[in-house]
């Protein structure tokens, strides 16, 4: 717990100054966070970031999170992220009949989801602190609100496991109990700052994110549980890597802009 707490106080002295500073320095941290988390996933499957193939992983990464605000910089080489996007996509591909099939088509596969799936999540974060850092924070006190609850209602009351096969711990219970934390934190975000929301619209907002949440950190165990890890990464002591902390804002922040909050 020591531990926890030394690491959640530095990271936090590290990464809220950019946070609040925005621009490129906060474009950057999600460029740093993402690349760390393809990192772990690659690693989790025994794939190399050092290697062709893991440079060809980072870049799509990289074209993907490519900010909307610096579109005008990309349009001066009149390239879209779409088509090198599918350029990235090629060359993994081919690169599996340069490598004679050491490299396989699954593996190509693999690196191509990852990179969508942690570099979807991390745009968004993106796209989120450019829209106001009150999203920003909702967002974060939401998803900590969710996990707080379903663990202290969880181990306080739970009976029934929610999903054993995949999260031994977790229980229907500890699920409601993390929806209704999240509801009290979406009433706090509605009656005491300018989010562009009335208390009944961000309530029923919240009860999808929350729910998507959770799923998302289902996800993550379930990676993990696929391929006999304890923790995704060991960058952060005591909590395990950048995936274990934001598995659960990389389906949140997406969901938030299809709501248009802002």
């Amino acid at each position: 717990m020591k531990q926890r707490i030394i690491t959640g106080v530095v990271a936090a002295a590290l990464f809220l100054p950019i946070v609040f500073y925005g621009g490129l320095p906060f474009v950057l941290l999600t460029y740093f966070l993402a690349t760390v988390g393809l990192y772990e996933l690659l690693k989790m499957k025994k794939l190399s970031i050092f290697s062709v193939h893991g440079m060809l992983s980072v870049l799509f990464l990289w074209v993907i999170l490519y900010p909307e605000q610096y579109n005008d910089m990309l349009n001066t080489f009149y390239y879209t992220k779409t088509e090198l996007g599918i350029a990235f996509i090629l060359l993994l591909l081919a690169y599996t009949v340069i490598t004679k099939n050491r490299f396989t088509f699954e593996d190509a596969g693999f690196s191509i989801l990852s990179a969508i799936y942690v570099g979807i999540g991390f745009y968004f974060f993106n796209e989120t602190r450019d829209a106001g850092l009150v999203y920003v924070f909702y967002s974060i006190f939401m998803v900590w609100a969710t996990d707080s609850g379903a663990y202290f209602i969880g181990k306080a009351i739970g009976k029934k496991k929610l999903w054993p096969e995949i999260s031994p711990n977790k229980t229907v219970e500890g699920f409601f109990g993390g929806v209704v934390c999240a509801l009290i934190v979406s009433v706090l975000f509605a009656l005491f700052t300018e989010i562009n929301a009335t208390i009944l619209s961000l309530m029923a907002i919240t009860v999808v994110l929350s729910i998507f949440g959770q799923i998302g950190d289902l996800v993550q165990s379930a990676f993990k549980r696929h391929f006999g890890v304890k923790d995704s990464g060991n960058i952060l002591p005591g909590h395990g890597g950048i995936l274990d902390r934001f598995d659960s804002l990389l389906f949140v922040l997406p969901l938030l802009h299809f709501f248009h909050l802002w």
